[in-house]
């Protein structure tokens, strides 16, 4: 554990990308194999399902210290982090001195995990036992780690690259081996950092490749034709509003996988069963999107699938969707991810056209394996889409063409357009300039600021986080929170403002005069029964402050609920 805390150490105090990478090659070469395995599972972002609650942890630190509560509550505010107040209120104790060290794989398998079982009492003795032996540092790990708080401060990218370089093998190779579902050892680990090693789990995926945002301020046609070049030299699909995912079909074995690494097969059973068709050795990039009579839903209605673990059938009959497939990553069994786009999407379009004919809940089309895409406001009758279709390209000749066609987008219920280049490989992660996504302007409102509370981590002193609110019948009705978007010398003066300007306060929560006017962007807008206002409002973001604007003059509840579909 010592080590490992040595290493959360040196990943906070820095932001060096290549001091991040050595330290972390640094503990590798030197850690045990269990231990590193461990430490590999928490570097990736992975955690243990939270085994005490926060709020425990912050009694459990007065008990030991015999602090007010009232400490507890004003710490908080001031750290934002539940895990570090403690730790900072356990300064109280004298560090640990002279103790055997104890391996990371030994407390998080035979200390740590068996917490889940144990009752409060015994939790709170073993707890604050362990504390008095540590110093800050592993206080602060542990009580991470039993919250399922840790985050390591380090990209995906970099632990990636810090392996590989340990393995002496390529970064791409180690970023498909770290794939899929894993279990921590030692002899996972010595497996997976084997330069001679082979992949035993056939149903793991690719590492996905993202596309980079086209640049603020990049939005007319004449702007994109500076930044990309030529249009011959770019594929144009539509945006989808979905699930990103992966379909693995080998050894006669389907499994779908999500960008978040998470095996979703059961959730879409429809799709599992027309993947069958497809050849063995395939695997098959898209996104899962709710589509019914030739239309997108909105993603509201994907979340029902999304969260539903039980009675998938009813999900599926309520909630219809296709897999839009928009690259090839393997076929035959054949790595194909170096070959260029406009060829994989050609075999794509092949493999897919096979398997909608054979498959027999699938419907051939005639020229082209997609369904016509309706405007949204078109009352066609429903179709039979098939399950499994290739995304189709956007005819457009030029860019001014191409910016015409974007801005249907939203009639059309997607997000915007992809861009992608005709002679790309497919890479890993986010590497710019070669797929990029051109998202349509979002949905705008202009709302009054009426709540506000402490942010957490570095902005846990400030006041970050705001609730804004429309008006509906003389009142103001709270719609959105929203955490970003103004810049540091905007977040210090209104941090200001509302702290002279506080009309009650409810613990952290500070109830403001309705003054302050914001315009906010948003992705979508669909009806909730669980928000007072009816309404929920995705991916909300503060664009700009309107102090042109009074707080009368701001939106209404009805304004916005023009803009549901």
């Amino acid at each position: 554990m010592k080590r490992f805390a040595q290493l959360f150490a040196e990943l906070d105090g820095t932001n060096a990308t290549n001091a991040k990478v050595e330290a972390i090659a640094r503990y590798f070469v030197s850690a045990p194999a269990a231990d590193a395995a461990w430490a590999l599972f928490f570097l990736l972002g992975r955690r243990l399902k939270r085994l005490v609650p926060s709020r425990a942890i912050g009694q459990w630190a007065l008990a030991a210290t015999d602090l007010p509560e009232w400490m507890l509550g004003e710490s908080y505010q001031i750290v934002g982090d539940g895990a570090e107040t403690a730790t900072l209120l356990l300064d109280q104790l004298p560090a640990g001195a002279n103790v055997a060290e104890v391996s990371l794989a030994e407390w998080v398998e035979h200390r740590i995990m068996p917490l889940r079982t144990a009752s409060a009492d015994v939790q709170q003795a073993r707890v604050l036992g362990w504390v008095r032996d540590l110093d800050r540092w592993e206080r602060f790990t542990l009580l991470k780690l039993i919250t399922g708080e840790l985050r390591l401060g380090a990209s995906h990218t970099l632990v990636v690259r810090a392996v590989s370089q340990v393995a002496d093998v390529p970064a791409a190779t180690m970023a498909a081996r770290l794939m899929g579902d894993w279990t921590p050892s030692a002899e996972w680990f010595a497996q997976v950092t084997s330069s001679g090693a082979t992949d035993a789990d056939r149903s793991r995926p690719y590492p996905f490749f993202l596309a980079s945002p086209v640049d603020d301020g990049v939005v007319t046609a004449e702007q994109i034709a500076d930044t990309l070049g030529d249009r011959n030299d770019w594929l144009a699909e539509w945006k989808w509003d979905g699930i990103r995912a992966q379909i693995v079909q080998r050894d006669g074995r389907v499994s779908i996988w999500s960008r978040g690494e998470e095996l979703i097969t059961t959730r879409f059973p429809e799709i599992a069963a027309v993947a069958s068709a497809l050849p063995d050795g395939t695997v098959i990039d898209g996104e899962i999107v709710a589509f019914r009579d030739g239309r997108p839903l909105p993603f509201s209605a994907l979340q029902q699938r999304i969260a539903r673990e039980r009675d998938v059938a009813r999900a599926t009959r309520n909630v219809p969707v296709v897999f839009m497939a928009f690259d090839l990553l393997e076929t035959g069994g054949e790595d194909c991810r170096s070959d260029a786009l406009a060829t994989r999407r050609e075999r794509l379009a092949a493999i897919v056209m096979r398997a909608q004919a054979s498959g027999a809940r699938l419907r051939p089309t005639p020229d082209a394996p997609q369904a016509q895409l309706l405007p949204l406001d078109d009352e066609a009758p429903r179709q039979d889409e098939a399950l499994l279709q290739v995304s189709a390209l956007v005819d457009a000749e030029s860019w001014p063409a191409l910016a015409a066609v974007r801005r249907e987008s939203r009639v059309l219920g997607v997000e915007g357009l992809m861009l992608k280049r005709r002679d790309s490989p497919y890479g890993v992660g986010r590497k710019r300039g070669d797929w990029w996504k051109w998202k349509i302007e979002p949905h705008t409102i202009d709302a009054v600021l009426i709540y506000a509370q402490p942010g957490s981590g570095k902005r846990a002193s400030l006041l970050t986080d705001y609730t804004f609110g429309l008006w509906h019948e003389g009142a103001l009705v709270p719609v959105a929170k929203a955490y970003s978007g103004l810049n540091n010398d905007e977040i210090a003066e209104l941090d200001r403002w509302i702290r002279t300007h506080t009309v009650e306060r409810f613990g952290p929560v500070r109830h403001v005069e309705p003054v302050q006017v914001m315009e906010l962007g948003f992705e979508a807008v669909a009806r909730s029964s669980r928000h007072r206002s009816g309404v929920a409002v995705r991916f909300p973001r503060m664009l700009r402050w309107r102090k042109d604007k009074p707080a009368a003059e701001a939106d209404t509840l009805d304004a916005l609920m023009t803009l549901i579909r």
